[in-house]
């Protein structure tokens, strides 16, 4: 049974892609673009935004930096000013150096809070009034058929503590729990809310991993499976489920266990 309601059509939502200038948030935009949806893309490069508004005419583009929280405040006015509403919101701004505690740095740790959590925090003070008042106009309709929803893209990395992601396996634990809670609270308003749990997907936040990524997939993969994720009315949107079922079944064992298997997949 669906969490959220289904999406049968694209076609005139408006949709706010954060952190869309490449990877994952760029291919879902493309995706939503092709499909019909009212495409806005956010994220620090501006000539990236430039590109994809030129390649997918109709597609707007908002320079900002996501923990920028009046850049944030100003472009969603904007949004709401041209459109009259926010059907869908997706943070999809990340950060990822791999770091060990061996090596552990302060400044680059809050920089992952930083881009990776308290993005997702401002995004929501930012839209929360807005999608609020679209549900009770719609009279509240639990499921988020008519409110609107927010999606947050969390990762694998989340599920359990891995080697090499000091500084940005928490900040993916802090998303998914945050998801979780925003569900319990705001699916009876009329909100939809999902969480989006990649395994490893090629784009430049992956590009300087050092080890062989197991069941690597394409942006557009990935993309493919969040639109169908959305359309279904899923809560949770993991890929590939070939990688991360299994590292589902590793969230069910004990710590012994667990570590002893971390440390003969990945060698560390």
């Amino acid at each position: 049974m669906p969490l959220n309601p289904r999406i049968d059509s694209w076609t005139g939502r408006v949709v706010w892609m954060v952190g869309a200038s490449t990877g994952i948030g760029r291919a879902t935009a493309a995706r939503l673009h092709a499909a019909g949806a009212r495409v806005i893309v956010s994220a620090r490069k501006k000539e990236a935004l430039d590109r994809f508004v030129a390649e997918h005419p109709g597609a707007e583009a908002i320079a900002l930096d996501a923990t920028d929280e009046p850049a944030m405040r100003a472009a969603a006015a904007q949004i709401v000013e041209r459109h009259g509403r926010i059907d869908l919101a997706c943070y999809c701004a990340g950060m990822y150096t791999p770091m060990r505690a061996q090596a552990f740095d302060l400044a680059s740790a809050k920089a992952h809070v930083a881009v990776n959590y308290t993005g997702a925090l401002v995004m929501l003070d930012v839209l929360l009034p807005q999608l609020l008042r679209q549900a009770r106009a719609a009279g509240g309709k639990a499921g988020g058929a008519a409110g609107g929803h927010i999606s947050l893209v969390s990762s694998v990395a989340g599920f359990r503590g891995l080697p090499k992601s000091l500084a940005y396996g928490p900040t993916k634990a802090a998303l998914i729990n945050l998801a979780e809670t925003l569900y319990l609270d705001l699916a009876p308003e009329g909100l939809g809310i999902s969480v989006i749990n990649p395994g490893f997907v090629e784009t430049p936040l992956t590009a300087g991993n050092d080890f062989r990524m197991p069941a690597l997939i394409t942006p557009e993969e990935a993309a493919e499976a969040i639109v169908k994720g959305w359309q279904a009315g899923d809560f949770e949107i993991h890929f590939p489920k070939r990688f991360t079922l299994f590292l589902k079944g590793l969230r069910h064992l004990g710590y012994g266990a667990y570590f002893a298997a971390v440390r003969r997949s990945t060698g560390l």
